[in-house]
């Protein structure tokens, strides 16, 4: 019987290792919000998103900032994970999101840290930073719009009202009121408020004709991060 060679089981070709997929990114914790400011001295250098809506930013917005509405936050998704990756993270200097008052920047953070991209809330939104004395870029001849929270505000109040006066002439219609009442409650636990996404499909809410849209937006924001990456 011939001896056992121990080199001819080591000599034997291991199969390839294939490599492996790329995963998506992990989700991250969501940064802690930025303060007016943080983020003045630092805005040349910033990436700041308006998650707003059109009718709101146009309005008057903090200069340079893009306009990305909350409703189409997942289309902007692989340009804003360029421009988090090109960014300083965990500060004023990256990717800063800001609306009116910091609610809906804040539910955007969530989402972004959800799908692996880093960002910071505005915190007190655009109004803080008017109210901190700072400028508002305002489009030539864009309408004023209010708030979506005072919208919100307008709207729910006014269907709890016409609840009750209604209910005085034909008695049921109280239950609206109720309604609306409960939403309020759901939006506020739930932390989305579905009253918000009707109103912002409003035609004084949408884009102005003059606007070329989040294609045309997310254009000149790719065109930012190259041209930082390139010089940085």
């Amino acid at each position: 019987m011939p001896p056992h060679s121990a080199s001819s089981a080591s000599s034997t070709p291991s199969p390839a290792s294939s490599p492996s997929p790329a995963s998506p990114a992990s989700p991250t914790d969501p940064a802690a919000p930025v303060t007016v400011g943080e983020l003045a001295p630092r805005l040349g250098s910033a990436t700041v998103i308006d998650v707003r809506t059109p009718g709101e930013y146009g309005s008057g917005h903090i200069p340079g900032a893009f306009n990305i509405p909350l409703d189409r936050l997942d289309d902007a998704l692989p340009a804003l994970r360029t421009a988090a990756d090109g960014a300083t993270p965990g500060g004023a200097e990256g990717l800063v999101v800001v609306c009116a008052s910091g609610a809906r920047s804040g539910n955007a953070v969530g989402r972004l840290a959800s799908a692996g991209i880093e960002g910071a809330s505005l915190d007190g939104g655009t109004e803080a930073w008017a109210a901190a004395g700072h400028e508002l870029e305002r489009p030539e001849g864009a309408r004023s719009v209010w708030p979506m929270e005072r919208q919100v505000r307008l709207t729910a109040g006014s269907l709890v009202v016409l609840g009750l006066l209604l209910d005085l002439a034909i008695p049921g219609f109280r239950i609206l009121s109720f309604l609306i009442g409960g939403g309020l409650v759901f939006s506020a636990l739930s932390n989305t408020c579905g009253m918000a996404a009707v109103l912002s499909k409003l035609p004084y809410n949408r884009r102005q004709p003059a606007d070329a849209g989040l294609d045309a937006t997310l254009g000149r924001l790719r065109e930012r991060t190259a041209g930082t990456g390139a010089t940085g």
